[in-house]
């Protein structure tokens, strides 16, 4: 009936111009925050302890390295959830990593990298961290990862939590392995921030309106260089340069004082049996 095509044309028509001003409201924003981004540190900032202890954790699953050397993995990995960043212990576990993962296929790290993230790293991922990015993506700025993960598991993360990208260690891949270099140096410290600029000249941001997000103080060129930093689980030192300079302080560690106490009250021989535990039923079955 003509009542009811007209009908139909009227509605289509108010489909097409609300459809219209919500694209032209959406191009506002983005012109909005063209300029600004947020740069989130990974471990410690957005997930619970060391990523990288979760992939050298996954690849002596599959037998690329002995106990004794994941051990000495699990060590970092406690020493850095009760105390943060350590350079000594970052130098070593990279060239530990390096010399391990020469001879190994770009397609298996990036395999690697899905089963670490589904199994070990998802789960502990901050929900305070997720969100604050989260609230970026929705007003139209970009999210970066900046971390001394390797670039391979750093874009696994950032794919799967729908950010715009990451920066992380690069390796020297020669016919589709790595050959244990490096290309340039582990991302970490004045590094970030080397790293940081590079994107915001390519992308055209303006820094004084950017977001940078760290635990770390080894970060401080990274927040020092942004108009918005951010800390978050922030290490003694850290913690007192942003009380200093009146930054933000978000603290997601729950229960974090009574754990630490706990901790620090069992024997070294108890922690490095519980250590040694935790690898234990990686093994499988003795025969």
């Amino acid at each position: 009936m003509p009542e009811e095509k007209n009908a139909a044309v009227v509605a289509d028509a108010l489909v097409q111009q609300d459809t219209v001003q919500r694209d032209a409201a959406n191009a506002d924003i983005a012109r909005k925050y063209a300029g600004e981004a947020a740069f989130f540190d990974v471990d410690n900032t957005l997930m619970k302890g060391a990523s990288l202890f979760h992939v050298a954790r996954k690849m002596y699953e599959r037998k690329a390295f002995t106990l004794s050397q994941a051990a000495g993995f699990a060590w970092k990995q406690f020493k850095f959830v009760m105390r943060g960043e350590n350079m000594d212990d970052v130098h070593s576990v990279r060239d530990s990593a390096l010399t391990l993962a020469a001879g190994i296929t770009v397609d298996d790290i990036k395999a690697l990298g899905e089963e670490v993230y589904d199994e070990m790293i998802e789960s502990r991922i901050w929900p305070g961290t997720k969100a604050l990015a989260e609230q970026h993506l929705r007003v139209g700025r970009k999210v970066w990862l900046v971390t001394a993960t390797p670039i391979e598991v750093a874009t696994v993360i950032s794919t799967r939590l729908g950010l715009t990208g990451a920066l992380g260690t690069v390796g020297e891949v020669e016919e589709g392995m790595y050959t244990g270099k490096l290309v340039g140096d582990i991302l970490h410290g004045p590094a970030k921030a080397i790293a940081v600029q590079l994107v915001a000249d390519r992308e055209g941001l303006d820094l004084d309106h950017c977001w940078a997000y760290s635990d770390s103080a080894n970060d401080i060129p990274l927040l020092t260089m942004v108009g918005h930093p951010v800390v978050i689980n922030p290490d003694g030192k850290l913690r007192r340069h942003a009380r200093e300079n009146n930054w933000p302080v978000y603290d997601f560690r729950s229960g974090r004082r009574a754990a630490t106490l706990g901790l620090k009250a069992a024997t070294v021989g108890g922690a490095v049996y519980g250590l040694w535990r935790g690898f234990s039923k990686f093994r499988g079955p003795r025969v």
